[in-house]
């Protein structure tokens, strides 16, 4: 059984409820019924007005629900409980109405209320316009200020991380993380690998230095934020500066590293900044031919997750899996 055929059969099990708001989208309208049809999920989808959705006849089928929401008998509650959490910012009872008439901000609400167990959305917003609600109404998780992604990267034939499985993070969306961020993405990241494969994490931040050879006032945080997570989780496996062969290499960490419970075992990757997190990721899924599932979001207090405008049905499908995996 293949990694994501694995997660789908996890999913199923916990009979979760997603929200899909884009749903005059064919691909979303598509992949609910293939969710429906695979039983991973329960799916949610939004309506306008009671207008048809692409293949309407389709989605009558017990696993989908259809919410013509602008209609919903809670929908002036649902304005008034947005205006109570956005007031200090601004917000008015008008413009949350207002607001709300948008799906992916009804859909932030849902995930805010505990309605659905979380939310997918993105096939056709930007993900600013995705993420945005979700920042505002459902907000980071306890302990975290910083909402970051990741890739799940599945390499074929590989013998490093956990049978070639690896978490990479930030690949796609703290742009400079700080010391601070750094250490909320590396925690959010082990206990997001955990989740998702039920394996140990095995945490490296990496470098271009290792353990010292190179000496840079930039590398400071990286340093600090590894041992600032370990004193925080003193039974997470974590260690920095790593360069990334010290870090997936046995041989290479036994010269660069020893005496590391890290060093050549890491399956868990956290690069200094997105350009190297992105670039890293589309590197190993191009020319190791990986698998790469992502970006999925972390740090949020409830799950939603963006999806790539270019996703296609299947896409939808294994990000409503993951989604399931992390409520």
């Amino acid at each position: 059984m293949g990694f994501m055929e694995q997660i789908k059969e996890r999913a199923s099990k916990k009979n979760c409820l997603i929200v899909l708001p884009e749903s005059y989208d064919e691909r979303v309208a598509t992949a609910a019924v293939m969710i429906a049809e695979e039983r991973i999920a329960r799916v949610l989808l939004l309506s306008d007005n009671g207008k048809e959705m692409p293949g309407q006849q389709r989605l009558k089928r017990p696993g989908i629900e259809i919410l013509d929401y602008k209609n919903s008998p809670g929908f002036e509650e649902m304005a008034e409980e947005l205006y109570e959490l956005r007031k200090n910012k601004g917000m008015t009872r008008e413009k949350a109405c207002g607001l709300l008439q948008d799906p992916l901000y009804y859909g932030a609400m849902l995930v805010h209320k505990g309605k659905v167990d979380g939310m997918v959305a993105g096939a056709c917003h930007s993900t600013g316009d995705t993420l945005r609600p979700a920042l505002q109404i459902v907000r980071t998780a306890p302990g975290t200020k910083t909402v970051s992604a990741f890739f799940l990267m599945v390499v074929p034939d590989c013998e490093y991380g956990d049978n070639g499985v690896f978490l990479f993070a930030d690949s796609g969306l703290v742009e400079f993380p700080t010391e601070d961020q750094l250490v909320d993405i590396a925690a959010a990241s082990a206990k997001s690998f955990e989740q998702l494969t039920e394996g140990e994490p095995v945490v490296a931040m990496l470098s271009y230095s290792t353990k010292g050879s190179a000496k840079n006032e930039r590398l400071q945080p990286i340093i600090s934020a590894a041992k600032r997570v370990k004193e925080q989780y003193p039974n997470l496996k974590i260690d920095g500066e790593l360069q990334v062969d010290a870090a997936v290499e046995p041989k290479v960490a036994s010269m660069k590293s020893r005496g590391s419970n890290v060093a050549g075992n890491a399956n868990v990757l956290i690069f200094p900044d997105l350009n190297s997190g992105n670039i890293g990721y589309k590197l190993v899924q191009r020319l190791a031919k990986a698998e790469a599932y992502g970006p999925v979001t972390q740090g949020l207090r409830r799950p939603v997750n963006d999806l790539s405008r270019g996703c296609t049905a299947e896409d939808i499908v294994g990000v409503v899996a993951v989604t399931c995996l992390q409520a």
